[in-house]
């Protein structure tokens, strides 16, 4: 009788457990704002030859800033000037360090806080060795089988070109926005945005200037993303990681290779680095990462839409889930990656001094002093010195205001099919240089890609389809126009 009781029992709990997540998953709605499909019709052979022209200019940055080019920087500036007459007929335009660029498009409604678009216009340079591997030469701007070749055309000439291309056919087409925007492009990203981004926003700060917000490069839609959804997905960075050097170091004698000590320096050192690789800083699906599967999840097919509905149930697994694959164990944990060793000149000496560098990839919310504090305790060895330096991770963006949905909305006006949510950017990019002087700051490249496209961003064969930079174009009209309506 009692046995019989204990199953009506545990079928009735099952009963309620059932009902509850199903219920859950039929309730979750989607997230995805109603499309507008855009009607915007450019002049596609004439941007896409202005585009490949722009592409030929070497703006290449260095980590030694005496290599620079700046007669190519130059000219590609004068380039802006005479492809776009009637932008720079309209809008302000300063440098800040003589390239930094810094157009305002004045609005009828001084009340209402400015949004921010910005991109660079320098590129990594071609690693040398591979240029032969380049199936177009990486400045000449190429245009074949309807794909534009070069430096520039992933990362991120096509920002630049794409916001002016919009502004210039939007003034054409009568418009005038009810906010100032402003257009902020960059000359120096690729090695950090010192001189370019952060000086643009700190000339801004001084002037009291503060934006809804600001739109950079960063995610973009891409092609089988997301277990369980169909459709490409478009990420929209809403913060992204810190970077952090950690210096392990230990001294000591060295000596004669022929009667070394049980543990040497180099042991020492390489019992460390194992410690935190495999006891590593622990996943948590929370933040940004949370956020993407709460927007992907009403899209999903129903047996992974059930398992992301009822998270507060499963969470566990699919954090164990999410921690099989470095892609996704980076969206929810502080990562580790050993990078270089310091150690010996000798094959029969013992080095006195043994170094290990380790990059970290920071979650928000974690900080430098936690992230020594872990390393520290983790390889608990106390003749090891720690050195921990580097950022923070960038402030987390809104995903429930009106600033996002206007990117859901301009990118689905032109994307039909795309589904765009919010995600953790791991790399890092100018936009956190405009955390102090906007209240959003956001991280998306308006192009539908695959996965080795990304690839291509700092490596060989770096192109685009035409229709990609046409559709570029037109999601930056439809963001300056959902903006000011």
């Amino acid at each position: 009788m009692k046995f019989k009781k204990f199953l009506f029992i545990l079928l009735a709990l099952l009963v309620v457990f059932i009902g509850f997540t199903l219920t859950n998953t039929f309730l979750t709605a989607s997230k995805q704002p109603t499309i507008v499909p855009s009607s915007v019709e450019l002049d596609e052979n004439a941007a896409i030859e202005k585009f490949s022209k722009a592409l030929t200019y070497k703006t290449i940055s260095y980590q030694e800033r005496e290599k620079f080019d700046l007669q190519e920087f130059d000219k590609f500036i004068s380039f802006l000037m005479d492809s776009y007459p009637t932008v720079h007929e309209n809008l302000e335009l300063e440098t800040i360090n003589d390239y930094a660029l810094v157009y305002k498009w004045e609005g009828t409604n001084p009340n209402t806080k400015p949004i921010g678009l910005t991109s660079h216009y320098d590129v990594v340079p071609v690693l040398s060795g591979t240029e032969g591997n380049w199936e177009k030469d990486p400045f000449s701007g190429a245009i074949q089988d309807g794909l534009i070749w070069g430096r520039g055309t992933l990362d991120d000439k096509i920002g630049v070109i794409g916001i002016l291309e919009a502004a210039e056919y939007l003034l054409k087409e009568g418009f005038t926005p009810s906010r100032d925007i402003y257009f902020m492009f960059g000359f120096d990203e690729e090695i950090g945005g010192e001189l370019g981004a952060k000086a643009i926003a700190d000339s801004l700060k001084q002037r009291g200037i503060q934006f809804d917000f600001v739109l950079d490069e960063g995610g973009a839609i891409v092609e089988n993303m997301v277990p369980g959804v169909d459709q490409p997905v478009g990420v929209v960075g809403i913060s992204e990681k810190g970077s952090a050097t950690a210096e392990l170091t230990i001294k000591g004698s060295g000596g004669h290779s022929s009667q070394p000590k049980d543990r040497t320096n180099i042991g020492r050192i390489a019992s460390a680095i194992a410690a935190l690789e495999e006891t590593q800083f622990e996943g948590k699906l929370r933040g940004p990462g949370n956020d993407l599967f709460e927007f992907v999840a009403p899209e999903m097919s129903f047996g992974m839409k059930y398992v992301f509905s009822n998270k507060i149930i499963f969470k566990s697994i699919i954090e164990q889930i999410l921690l099989k694959e470095p892609a996704t164990a980076a969206l929810i944990r502080t990562t580790i990656a050993p990078t270089i060793f310091h150690a010996g000149e000798q094959y029969n000496a013992l080095p006195e001094e043994a170094t290990a560098i380790i990059n970290l990839r920071l979650m928000p919310g974690d900080s430098l002093e936690d992230v020594k504090e872990f390393i520290v305790k983790t390889i608990d060895d106390d003749g090891i010195t720690v050195t921990v330096t580097g950022s923070e991770s960038s402030s987390v963006s809104s995903t429930d205001g009106p600033q996002f949905k206007a990117i859901q909305l301009a990118a689905r006006n032109v994307y039909n099919d795309a589904i765009i949510a919010p995600y953790l950017m791991f790399a890092g990019s100018d936009a956190k240089h405009y955390d102090i002087i906007s209240d959003n700051t956001y991280r998306f490249l308006p192009v539908q890609i695959t996965s080795e496209d990304l690839n291509r961003m700092h490596g060989t064969n770096e192109h685009i389809s035409s229709e990609n930079y046409i559709n570029a174009i037109k999601f930056y009209v439809e963001i300056m126009k959902v903006t000011n309506q």
